[in-house]
């Protein structure tokens, strides 16, 4: 379960990204102030030679031919440019501490080729008391 929402965060994150950073432009055509046509990637379709239905609410354009009647508006969201080129150059301290992480993390599995006690030739010291029944200290 963790890992299918780690995988949709990771994607909405790369989708927040890539929309940051394209950008676009929106081509919208008004005709009496009323939206003709509208195009995302190329230019919008102007009208042709139509008469307009004349509107109760914009009385001054009543045809094609008429100035000032047909207009277009371009709306333009530039991409970020904002966002930091990653370093891929290694310096020296880097690479040291690399070398001796990997060295020191290789090594912290692998296993002894004998098995070394180093207390297996130890003579413990001969005791000419036995201190627990002199202490009287007896394991109940």
């Amino acid at each position: 379960m963790k890992s299918f929402f780690t995988k949709i965060l990771a994607f909405f994150l790369a989708a927040t990204i890539f929309f940051s950073t394209s950008s676009f432009t929106v081509d919208m055509h008004f005709c009496c102030n009323k939206l003709v046509d509208m195009a995302l990637l190329g230019k919008a379709k102007v009208c042709q030679d139509k008469e307009l239905e004349k509107d109760s609410t914009t009385k001054q354009c009543t045809s094609i031919q008429e100035k000032d009647c047909c207009s277009n508006q371009t709306l333009v969201k530039t991409g970020d440019d904002t966002i930091k080129k990653v370093n891929t150059q290694l310096e020296s301290e880097d690479i040291f501490f690399l070398r001796t992480f990997f060295y020191t993390y290789l090594n912290l599995f692998e296993g002894l080729e004998a098995n070394i006690v180093p207390f297996k030739h130890y003579r413990p010291p001969l005791l000419s008391k036995d201190l627990q029944v002199l202490n009287e200290i007896y394991l109940i």
